[in-house]
């Protein structure tokens, strides 16, 4: 299957950047390549791009994409192993990070990898699929309070509390392997008029299973402190979030990193000696244009922030 994904946010990102021409740039999230192009096309010949991801097809089509460009270095990873990436390639500080925290439209749209809720195919959801727990193993084994727990949190689902109890019963006669028969049942854990409101009724069912199947917010908590540790004086860290969990996480940890001073409020001078890293500017993130939302409407729930290294 042809891989494909139409980058969000691309020329508001690009822009945001402030490439220079010699820089050094990590894209965390490589998927098809879309805005490692476009950084490619703003580097001059002593410029270095590192494209890192964990999907094999994500890999071979980004390498098809950027033909073996000798500015690129292409590394099989997850983003939170950074720090290691980039001491493996002798290399200590770079000017910009990007990550694109959305699902690619090939995985959304492979039916096999088991992300979609609109095709009956395996239930899998691993972005690496060399990693043990699938999906499949999340709704067979989890308790009914682990499940409500993350179709909760992690799907900010009402109906969280029925979804879990209607897997678990199900799964006492049969293991649940399907999308479609986790679908079925998260449509029978619902009351009428919500399966007929706007947007598919398995939508935040399934976002908080991938979430838990790739262990991505703890991931994404986990990696930024050490890629804002990775900029130089002046790069830039630019983050793409999809839903509000991802966006307050790195909203939280920009607006820490740009005062994180620990002293009680009321002291007359800072006593803990932590100085600010940078700033995050704008500080409201930035949203797709209209245009882009008629183009693309997975771009529509979009958001980028952007934090400025200066210590």
């Amino acid at each position: 299957m042809e891989f494909k994904h139409e980058s969000v946010l691309l020329d508001e990102t690009i822009e945001q950047l402030a490439i220079v021409k010699n820089g050094i740039y990590v894209d965390g999230t490589l998927g098809g390549a879309g805005h490692s192009s476009a950084i490619l096309d703003r580097l001059g010949d002593d410029g270095h791009l590192i494209g890192i991801d964990q999907d094999e097809e994500a890999i071979e089509a980004a390498k098809a994409r950027l033909k073996n460009d000798s500015r690129v270095t292409v590394v099989k990873s997850n983003f939170k192993n950074i720090r290691q990436v980039l001491d493996g390639l002798g290399i200590d500080k770079v000017d910009g990070i990007l990550l694109d925290l959305g699902v690619s439209s090939h995985q959304f749209d492979d039916p096999e990898r088991g992300f979609s809720y609109r095709e009956d195919a395996p239930l899998d959801m691993r972005m690496d699929t060399r990693q043990g727990l699938s999906a499949a193993d999340i709704v067979n084994s989890y308790t009914e309070e682990e499940l409500k727990r993350i179709i909760r949190e992690y799907g900010e689902e009402r109906y969280a509390g029925p979804i879990a109890a209607n897997i678990v019963r199900t799964r006492e006669s049969k293991e649940i392997q399907t999308t479609g028969e986790l679908v079925d049942i998260i449509r029978n854990s619902m009351p009428e008029r919500e399966k007929n409101k706007k947007g598919h009724p398995a939508r935040k069912t399934f976002q908080a299973l991938r979430i838990e199947c790739n262990h991505e917010l703890d991931v994404l908590k986990d990696s930024l402190d050490d890629m804002i540790d990775s900029l130089k004086m002046q790069g830039r860290l630019c983050i793409i979030t999809f839903h509000s969990l991802e966006d307050r996480i790195v909203k939280q940890a920009f607006l820490k990193a740009e005062n994180p001073c620990t002293c009680p409020p009321d002291f007359p001078v800072c006593v803990c000696g932590k100085k600010p890293l940078g700033k995050m500017r704008p500080h409201k993130p930035i949203g797709p244009s209209e245009e882009e939302v008629v183009r693309n409407k997975r771009a529509r729930s979009a958001k980028l922030r952007v934090f400025i290294k200066e210590m």
